[in-house]
């Protein structure tokens, strides 16, 4: 039987930089599941409703760069091999809600944030420095990350117009899997973060979504 090869630092560094421009570039990712809006009817938005959907769902798409961030940099630093492997797997299953998110900008006659390849790299280097932190504390920021997403995608839900049953539907299916991806990472042995690092967190998220909103 082969053994697994073992990438050199250059090797990594060249998968990481292929998986950037995966994610940033429009039109790179590509959805494994259908498409949920799919089963629902696309209604007529006034410019104002359309706007702000698209805000919303551009916030949506950024916050779905920064999940492949994270997970990269997790992957990148993780010490046990089976931590890596999962962080790799989620990485994977969040590429089909940065596709849904692009489509439905697209859909909105609208585009992604001008300010993804900073976050990206934010997001990649907080990553990175949760694994070095050590592996619960890498899952544990895993699912209050996925927490923290759960909530602002369900006031989202709340925040679209009531005829955008297109969003309605990504947004929905999103929630189940980001749960689902708390739940694993807290299965997994990972740790409570301290109270002012969840703080810290939070205040990161709304700032990149006043951010992002428009541009």
């Amino acid at each position: 039987m082969n053994e697994p090869r073992h990438l050199s630092p250059v090797d990594n560094l060249l998968l990481q930089f292929d998986q950037a421009l995966r994610t940033l570039v429009p039109g790179s990712s590509q959805a494994g599941r259908d498409y949920p809006a799919n089963a629902r009817i696309e209604t007529e938005l006034e410019d104002r409703q359309r706007r702000h959907a698209a805000g919303l769902m551009r916030i949506n798409h950024t916050g779905e760069v920064c999940a492949q961030a994270l997970y990269q940099g997790q992957a990148l630093t993780a010490r046990l091999e089976n931590v890596r492997q999962s962080m790799e797997q989620a990485a994977g299953e969040e590429v089909d809600h940065l596709a849904w998110c692009e489509q439905r900008l697209s859909e909105l006659d609208s585009r992604p944030s001008l300010f993804n390849p900073l976050w990206y790299a934010m997001s990649f280097g907080l990553g990175a420095a949760a694994g070095l932190a050590g592996d619960k504390w890498s899952l544990g920021f895993v699912a209050e990350t996925e927490n923290q997403v759960c909530e602002h995608l369900e006031d989202h839900l709340q925040k679209l117009p009531e005829s955008d049953q297109k969003s309605r539907a990504i947004l929905e299916q999103m929630i189940t899997d980001e749960r689902q991806h708390g739940e694993t990472a807290r299965l997994a042995g990972g740790a409570d973060l301290p109270f002012p690092v969840r703080q810290a967190m939070a205040a990161l998220s709304q700032v990149m979504k006043k951010t992002v909103y428009r541009l």
